[in-house]
């Protein structure tokens, strides 16, 4: 896998991912590096499954992550502190390339700081372009040397502004367990096949949980007033302390039915689940992928909401509906996503047959448009060609 003008024995590549969701693809993106070329030396931003496949952690803000202009204000300091650290090593020890993983709002700003240092730029998980702030592109054709799309219309996008772009497919296909079952995922949380089980995603963040859990419990107490053979299960995100989520229960009506709270089993709660209650995120395609019905929530701040709405350009905010081009999940957004609701929406998956079947159909189309198994060691091959060519 090397050429005679490039050793990657004596050669790095830095990394820079700021959320979980990146560090779990910037895992799998540094496994598949390593494998193609074991000398190679990673180093940058990142976390717990970064470390794990062999890089070196200079920073690692994973664990903090916030979603929005107000939400996010506390976190600028820490990220600043970690903008000045990624800058001084990669002034110091001048990978063969940088590669960004989502997170484009430090990310972008790294970039504009490796061009000027010489060094290529390949943008894996790129910025949702097509979804807002579609003047951005322009910023990415003036810092990225290349991008790896991870959604079949994102190549148009960057071709049009003569971005070289590789689609290499959704990293997800090579992380959620595709072919896990309803019965095995049921078998693995105890739960009971005869009866209809409703799972409760609130979010990975405490801002999300703490905004969105308190609506999900009054839907599951409406659900299970309604009908007493459902079942509920609560799937906690690592980053979500127990803690947070009994003490938002304790503030609840009384009535809410008893829950069964899991941690590091979510895709066992998305696949054995009759129908979801689900934060907008990620989580929403991991759950299409596994063929999980589901409502789509979110709550952010006023002003959060104000700007989003002055900048958008999309009809939705949920990956299953943008990804398919059309309204496959209901959403939910910031004041009706209330208790009732909420069980509205789930009582007619649960008792309409044809709606959790229509939304499953479109699943399995949204499937196919994700490319296939194997984006890791795809984008780890168009990383190290870009190195090369330098």
């Amino acid at each position: 896998m090397t050429s005679p003008e490039w050793s990657a024995d004596q050669s790095a590549i830095m990394l820079s991912a700021g959320e979980a969701s990146g560090d779990l693809h910037g895992g799998m993106l540094c496994r598949a590096l390593r494998e193609l070329s074991p000398g190679l030396r990673l180093f940058g931003m990142g976390g717990g499954h970064m470390a794990a496949a062999g890089m070196e952690v200079i920073v690692d803000p994973t664990g903090h992550a916030a979603v929005g202009t107000s939400e996010a204000v506390g976190r600028v300091p820490a990220l600043y502190r970690a903008y000045r650290a990624m800058g001084r090593r990669l002034l110091a020890d001048r990978p063969r390339a940088l590669v960004l993983i989502d997170f484009p709002e430090f990310n972008l700003r790294l970039a504009r700081r490796a061009r000027r240092a010489g060094v290529p730029v390949v943008y894996f998980i790129p910025p949702q372009l097509w979804a807002w702030r579609a003047g951005r592109v322009r910023q990415m054709a003036r810092r990225v040397t290349r991008v790896l799309a991870v959604f079949p219309f994102e190549s148009p996008l960057y071709e049009r502004v003569r971005v070289p772009v590789t689609f290499v497919g959704h990293p997800l296909l090579d992380v959620v367990p595709l072919d896990l079952t309803r019965d095995e995922a049921r078998r693995r949380l105890g739960a009971d096949p005869g009866h209809a089980l409703i799972g409760l995603l609130p979010g990975s963040r405490p801002g999300e949980v703490e905004r969105l859990l308190p609506p999900m419990l009054e839907a599951a107490r409406r659900l299970a007033a309604a009908d007493g053979r459902r079942r509920f299960v609560l799937g906690l995100a690592p980053t979500v302390a127990p803690e947070q989520v009994a003490a938002i229960r304790s503030k609840s009506a009384p009535g809410v039915p008893p829950i069964n709270l899991v941690s590091g089993r979510t895709y066992e709660v998305m696949a054995a689940a009759d129908t979801l209650l689900i934060a907008s995120g990620t989580a929403t395609l991991e759950a299409a992928l596994l063929g999980a019905p589901m409502i789509i929530c979110y709550r952010v701040s006023r002003l959060t909401e104000l700007l989003a709405r002055a900048l958008t350009r999309v009809r939705w905010i949920g990956l299953p509906n943008l990804v398919s081009g059309r309204a496959v999940v209901p959403e939910l957004i910031q004041g009706e996503v209330t208790g009732a609701r909420l069980a509205e929406e789930a009582a007619r998956l649960l008792e309409d047959p044809v709606a959790a079947t229509a939304q499953r159909a479109a699943f399995k189309d949204l499937r196919a448009r994700l490319g296939e198994p194997g984006v890791g060691l795809r984008a780890a091959r168009a990383v190290l060609d870009t190195a090369r060519a330098g």
